[in-house]
């Protein structure tokens, strides 16, 4: 690019020495700053840093634009490793401190709370090094255009940038302004999906071709997608699922068995506590970096309960039973809400509370139960990971236990054991569309294994954001605690109603498909693009100073377009609907050219083609016995099966189908039904 990023990119080679501050000395020293009222626990954990951190808003942008500063924005999150280590030795010293707060505004910003901020800044450092993460550290000018992003900086690379930025800026600020425009017209061509295919009609598209191309993406012997660090992305293998049920294809189903075989095995699952870590630095799933997200774990619960629906493999039921509990007691509030997530670090060190020595396994257990550990879980004295220390994981295929009461009993003395170490911090947020997501994990585990304490612990979250964060008017708050409030996202209004429609099949109950109703409509109405066919991930108007973004591909969590598409397609059907079925194929029309194009990477779209081209069943139950009935449907795999019914005729495809003392099964296509049944198996006949 220009001047500039060379020697900023010397800088990162480390090639420039130059120490900006004349002292030489520099001291760590506690202070209070204005991020101690933030309703974020990461920001809250920046309060006593000697940085004149502000929060995102009109106060710091108003102020670097009236002193004429530049911006430096960090992002991270508070279970990120780097962002602790880089907050330690570079934010909490008073002279980097001091050289930051004389010439830049200072932006401390929380990826979770304001993932429409960090977009646009990681679209930023990915045009200029191809390459973004967290902490994320950009520079930019005062109304919060980018002109240099990056990442992770030590102190020493850090103090040096500084002082190159602040010199360009103050000596070539035409310059710099002309980075920053370039820079930003980058980042808004990133939205740009070119025209639509004509010829590619929805319901027509050969999602076939996508999911052949796909293959060449997955790692064959280890699962998930090749190479490292690797990623769980539930969404790519609720995709295969689906793929195989339809079309039968057993490449997709073998492709999934092994990816989910490897991660329920490896050392990203947690067997002594139960859960996923958010990924393996490793491409064997044994290493894992070892924070715990509440968007995993909520989209394993689903995908491993849906794996068990397909195969009926037990331990597939008890990996969903220990991620649960692990959520239950590591993750859930008073309320009923649940938080976001669980560090990585902890008495700074990461994985500490989580690896053992051979000594610590020894030494609290009988000599026999040691010894099974260790051969179960690849314990030695050497450690398999570092100084000594041992990450739990199982090798190849799922291991039969000859004494398995006698292994699970060691389980829970490791469990009491690992207790009474030091915790890793938990950030008790609240995000609205992650709770969503662990509906859906409630109620995906409740449909497969028929506990209804999951589906009571689902329904008091649906409650809880019922009350919390939805007004009358349907609008939705991401965030709201210590009196203070974030609008939501785009993700927040699509997984919030697919959660309500999914709880709505699972209850008949049609307050949720009103709920799911209300929160699209104010979606639809607020959100809406300049084409109208695709929406805007957010509507905050300071972001869109810079860039409007569209969120299209999956990434650890589902497309919010995609999602939303999906959740139009189903209230289509339940109100039947023209507006929203338009809507829906308007997407997916502005989509279908994409599919192969982005692999994997746009999963939940390929869902949406595959069902629309095998035109979904809608089977409604009505009668005294409907909800028993339904039951016995929702433990099979039904993936493109909508489900509705009850006693009430308050429903379109509802209508006139109540007979009296008798509960009836009508199977429809395409609005048009079968023969009413009686007896369930007689109706997942005509399924087929």
């Amino acid at each position: 690019m220009v001047i500039l990023i060379n020697a900023i990119r010397r800088v990162m080679l480390g090639t420039i020495l130059y120490c900006f501050v004349a002292c030489g000395t520099s001291t760590n020293q506690s202070t209070t700053n204005r991020l101690g009222g933030a309703s974020s626990p990461y920001l809250r954990e920046h309060a006593d840093n000697p940085v004149d951190w502000y929060e995102w808003g009109d106060e710091a942008l108003s102020k670097a634009q009236r002193e004429g500063k530049p911006l430096i924005v960090s992002i991270g999150y508070a279970s990120c490793h780097w962002c602790h280590v880089m907050e330690a030795e570079t934010f909490m010293d008073t002279a980097v401190a001091r050289v930051m707060n004389e010439n830049f505004v200072c932006i401390k910003i929380d990826r979770e709370e304001r993932p429409d901020i960090d977009q646009i800044y990681i679209d930023a450092a990915q045009l200029i090094s191809g390459n973004a993460g967290w902490p994320l550290n950009a520079f930019a000018l005062p109304d919060g255009r980018p002109f240099f992003a990056a990442t992770y900086f030590p102190r020493d690379q850090w103090m040096h940038l500084l002082k190159q930025v602040a010199e360009a800026y103050s000596t070539d600020e035409r310059t710099v302004r002309k980075q920053a425009a370039e820079l930003t017209k980058g980042i808004k061509m990133q939205d740009d999906f070119g025209s639509v295919t004509d010829s590619l009609e929805v319901g027509k598209v050969d999602a076939n071709d996508a999911y052949n191309n796909w293959y060449a993406y997955f790692d064959k012997v280890h699962g998930g997608l090749s190479g490292a660090p690797k990623f769980p992305m539930p969404v790519i293998w609720q995709s295969m699922l689906q793929h195989y049920y339809l079309k039968g294809d057993t490449v997709a189903l073998n492709r999934t068995i092994t990816t989910l075989d490897q991660m329920c095995t490896g050392g990203i699952y947690d067997h002594v506590g139960g859960g996923f870590a958010r990924y393996s630095i490793d491409s064997l799933w044994r290493i894992p970096h070892f924070e715990k997200m509440l968007y995993d774990n909520a989209q394993m619960v689903s995908l491993y309960s849906q794996a068990f629906q397909v195969t009926r493999n037990p331990w597939y039921q008890e990996v969903v039973r220990e991620t649960l509990q692990f959520v239950r007691t590591e993750l859930t509030s008073q309320e009923g809400s649940f938080y976001s997530s669980i560090n990585a670090d902890s008495e700074g060190e990461e994985g500490k509370f989580y690896a053992w020595s051979k000594q610590e396994i020894d030494n609290v257990l009988d000599n026999r139960s040691a010894i099974m550990i260790a051969k179960t879980f690849n314990v030695t004295a050497e450690g398999n990971w570092e100084a000594g220390k041992n990450v739990l994981y199982k090798s190849g295929p799922l291991p039969v236990v000859n004494d398995a009461e006698a292994l699970d009993n060691a389980r829970r003395i490791l469990l009491s054991t690992r207790n009474k170490r030091i915790k890793p911090t938990t950030d008790d947020k609240v995000l609205t569309s992650w709770n969503a997501l662990m509906i859906e994990g409630y109620v995906h585990a409740y449909n497969a294994f028929g506990n209804e304490e999951y589906l009571d612990i689902a329904l008091r979250c649906a409650a809880y954001l019922e009350k919390n964060r939805i007004d009358k008017n349907g609008r939705v708050l991401r965030v709201s605690n210590t009196g203070r409030s974030i609008d939501g996202f785009l993700d927040d209004y699509a997984f919030l109603a697919r959660a309500y429609i999914q709880l709505y099949q699972s209850t008949f109950d049609i307050h949720f498909l009103t709920l799911a109703r209300s929160i699209t409509d104010y979606a639809l109405s607020n959100f809406n693009d300049a084409q109208g066919d695709l929406y805007l991930y957010s509507v905050d108007k300071s972001a869109r100073q810079i860039a409007s973004k569209i969120q299209v591909s999956d990434e650890v969590t589902p497309s919010s377009n995609a999602v939303l598409a999906d959740v139009l397609y189903l209230l289509a059907e339940y109100f039947q609907d023209d507006s929203y079925r338009e809507q829906y194929e308007k997407m997916l029309h502005r989509i279908s050219d994409k599919l192969t194009e982005h692999g994997p990477y746009y999963s939940t779209w390929a869902k949406l083609h595959e069902r629309e081209s095998t035109k979904p069943y809608e089977v409604a139950i009505v009668g005294p016995e409907a909800d028993a009935k339904r039951k016995l449907f929702m433990q099979r795999y039904l993936p493109t099966c909508i489900l509705l019914g009850g006693r009430a005729e308050n429903l379109p495809l509802l209508e006139n189908k109540l007979v009296a003392g008798k509960t009836m099964i009508y199977v429809c296509r395409d609005r048009t039904c079968k023969l009413p049944v009686e007896n369930v198996a007689t109706a997942l006949a005509q399924l087929k």
